[in-house]
């Protein structure tokens, strides 16, 4: 039979409850959004070094310049102004193994080298061999390094919260240098679900994280493309990048 029941809340005439704590008399007030937001995802509060890398890992990637999902919600926002939340949507629809959902790729990847056993020289060479790319690895414009990369990195190491799948990671990265035959830089998803992962995030879970972190930079672009429009001059510089071919 069917389970249909839920774990997450229930609202009630004179209380809300939530993950099976009073949300008013234990939670408001008490823990900050980054605890919360663990404790709806797993249904337990994080430990201190959860709250410190969930924090950190939001904050790395909040906001990255005129990415494709912040120039699709300005562009949004331009053509219906009154659309605020399609302005996000829009933005967060993109989120895939190229924009923002690369670290959920990079999850699946590092638990299933630690399931089967293989070593990170069988996963690049696999995946040299099928001519795919290494989710993780390279980046448009961070060359060699991905600096958020090398702080999450950084941080976990001084915080001695590295473990094997930062371990692997870094295996990986030279083993994609053997495979190539070039460095490739390794770009801040695979620490992000490195360090999630040996801090017992769930991996089903990974892929939210960028996704909450890049609603908070959608709706910062979404506030200054109502002071300072931008949105019909971008749909411009496309009309101009781009040569009509009868």
């Amino acid at each position: 039979m069917a389970d249909h029941g839920t774990s997450m809340s229930q609202a009630f005439p004179d209380r809300v409850e939530v993950r099976g704590r009073d949300l008013t008399g234990d939670l408001m007030g008490r823990l900050t959004f980054t605890e919360y937001f663990h404790l709806l995802v797993t249904g337990s509060e994080p430990t201190e070094e959860q709250r410190y890398f969930l924090d950190l890992v939001l904050v790395a990637i909040a906001e990255h310049g005129m990415m494709p999902s912040n120039v699709a919600a300005r562009m949004t926002l331009a053509a219906d102004p009154g659309s605020l939340h399609g302005a996000v949507a829009a933005g967060i629809l993109g989120c895939g193994p190229v924009i923002l959902g690369t670290s959920e790729a990079c999850a699946r990847l590092l638990e299933a080298a630690r399931a089967s056993g293989g070593t990170a020289a069988d996963v690049a060479r696999r995946a040299g061999a099928a001519g795919e790319r290494l989710p993780g690895f390279g980046h448009p414009v961070h060359e060699p390094l991905d600096p958020r990369a090398e702080r999450i990195l950084e941080l976990a190491d001084g915080r001695g919260v590295s473990g094997e799948n930062v371990t692997f990671a870094r295996s990986l990265r030279d083993a994609a240098v053997a495979e190539w035959g070039k460095p490739l830089t390794m770009n801040v998803a695979m620490p992000i679900a490195a360090v999630m992962l040996d801090l017992g995030f769930p991996s089903v879970a990974v892929k939210g994280v960028p996704i909450l972190a890049r609603t908070a930079g959608l709706i910062a672009h979404l506030a200054e493309e109502r002071e300072r429009p931008l949105g019909f001059l971008l749909a411009a510089a496309a009309e101009d990048a781009v040569s009509y071919e009868p």
